[in-house]
């Protein structure tokens, strides 16, 4: 059985594995709809949508790999390390919920990493920059599926309304952490790799209410609560996905993409 791996704590590295991770763990929540879609087209634009952000968090961790310089590929850092050691946000990790809450998490993090994305194809880092000019164009096509998803859904029968404002419910406090600043980011934006997540909180606000007020629902009062996930402390779902996704890379050594 395959060991962990020890990675670095400085903030240029664990800032690239804040990304890399979010995209990961976030592609492996929407892969689980592979198969289990309400509609064929819907199966396939999921695990299209999927596979988009397994090629940014790929793309990310190859770089990382290069910055950390320890040896460590992309296959390494996506599965060989402890749960503590991921710094995806807790909204990533989630359970996969029903069809209202896939779509309405989708919206949030597409609409998050778009903004993200924009920020860093001005990155003084040249192959950051360079993965964000892609990754960007991708970003806005799931932030509008997404959105178009909760209007229909919104706007549909009485059923698939109870599903999205109960998914609101549940999902919006975890918006939070996306825009708590700390030393990694102060650090980062300092050094010009990228922003502070918190800087992006403003136009995140605005595009979600946009898409909320056209589907005509209200998102809750902000609640006094910050999930923890980028700081290395995750909810209790994140050791069972690990597991799953680690299986066959800590079993089987050497595996890759």
């Amino acid at each position: 059985m395959q060991g962990s791996i020890q990675v670095r704590q400085d903030a240029q590295l664990q800032y690239l594995l804040r990304i890399a991770d979010t995209a990961l763990i976030l592609a492996q929540r929407i892969s689980e709809w592979s198969g289990h879609a309400p509609v064929l087209e819907e199966d396939i634009a999921l695990s299209n949508m999927a596979l988009d952000l397994v090629g940014q968090a790929r793309a990310v961790y190859t770089h990382a790999g290069m910055v950390e310089g320890a040896g460590h590929d992309e296959d390494q850092l996506a599965f060989l390390r402890e749960e503590r050691d991921y710094r995806n946000v807790t909204l990533a990790e989630l359970p996969r919920g029903d069809f209202a809450f896939t779509v309405l998490r989708n919206a949030m993090m597409a609409t998050f990493f778009k903004l993200l994305w924009t920020k860093l194809a001005a990155s003084t880092d040249g192959e950051l920059s360079a993965i964000a000019g892609k990754a960007l164009k991708e970003a806005r096509y799931h932030q509008q599926h997404a959105a178009d998803w909760i209007v229909r859904l919104a706007q549909g029968t009485s059923e698939s309304r109870l599903r999205m404002e109960r998914a609101l419910a549940d999902l919006w406090r975890f918006h939070v952490e996306l825009f708590a600043s700390d030393e990694v980011d102060t650090k980062a934006a300092a050094a010009g790799l990228g922003p502070q997540w918190g800087d992006l909180q403003e136009g995140w606000r605005a595009e979600m209410q946009q898409i909320l007020d056209e589907a005509q629902l209200q998102a809750p009062a902000d609640a006094p609560f910050l999930s923890t996930g980028k700081s290395g402390t995750h909810s209790e779902h994140m050791g069972l996905l690990l597991a799953e996704m680690q299986h066959l890379q800590r079993a089987y050594p050497g595996g890759v993409w």
